[in-house]
């Protein structure tokens, strides 16, 4: 059974950092390309940031590249996202996603909640 818990979300000030964690259990964590997407309030789901299985080539959305370092940890079954220089824009529920920027799907998990104000 698959369990997504990510983390790391709150209330941030434009121009500070937040770091998301994505723990995961229940599949074979190191064979499958991984992202992070977000849904901004009344807004749909937006892709954010992607990386292939062994962490070695990542890709970001244009809006947050320069920003955001998406990385994982294979050994302990975690997927990252390292948000810097936040903007009010920015505000989401993140989510982690299984593939890449040309098709992914949510991995069921509920998301932290990001909130960049002053």
């Amino acid at each position: 059974q698959v369990q997504i818990v990510e983390s790391g979300g709150g209330l941030v000030q434009p121009g500070g950092s937040l770091r998301l964690s994505c723990a995961a259990s229940g599949f074979t964590f190191s064979s499958y390309a991984l992202s992070w997407v977000r849904q901004a309030p009344g807004k749909g789901l937006e892709w954010v940031s992607g990386i292939d299985n062994t962490g070695g080539t990542t890709s970001y959305a244009d809006s947050v590249k320069g920003r955001f370092t998406i990385s994982r940890d294979n050994a302990k079954y975690t997927l990252y996202l390292q948000m810097n220089s936040l903007k009010p824009e920015d505000t989401a529920v993140y989510y982690c996603a299984e593939g890449s920027a040309t098709g992914w799907a949510p991995l069921g998990g509920q998301g932290t909640q990001v909130t960049v104000s002053s």
